[in-house]
């Protein structure tokens, strides 16, 4: 069964940063591209970053040199750092498996809130 579990999120001041985690079970994290996407109250999903099998990632603009996806083969963790943190960045954030694919998969999601 695919599992993946969000953690890292919270609350942080414009200009701050924080790392995202995401845990993957079931399947081998390496072997598919993974994204970041999130969701703004209100708002729908937008997708973030893509990181594929090869290593290589991609990033939407709006977040393109503040963030960063990685990844650990050994853990099959993914990650988000998030740097330059924005009130508009203030969102719920998931990893996803298969974003581009009609049955993807996402996690139960880490709020992030970023306000002074």
């Amino acid at each position: 069964e695919v599992q993946l579990v969000e953690s890292g999120g919270g609350l942080v001041q414009p200009g701050g940063s924080l790392r995202l985690s995401c845990a993957a079970s079931g399947f081998t994290a390496s072997s598919v591209y993974m994204c970041w996407v999130r969701q703004a109250p209100g708002k729908g999903l937008e997708w973030l970053s893509t990181i594929f099998t090869d290593g290589s990632t991609t990033y939407a603009d709006s977040v393109k040199g503040r963030f960063t996806i990685s990844r650990d083969n050994a853990k099959n963790t993914l990650y988000l750092q998030l740097n330059s943190l924005k009130t508009e960045d203030t969102a719920m954030y998931y990893c996803a498996k298969d974003f581009f694919r009609p049955n993807w998969q996402r996690g139960q999601g880490t709020q992030v809130t970023v306000s002074s």
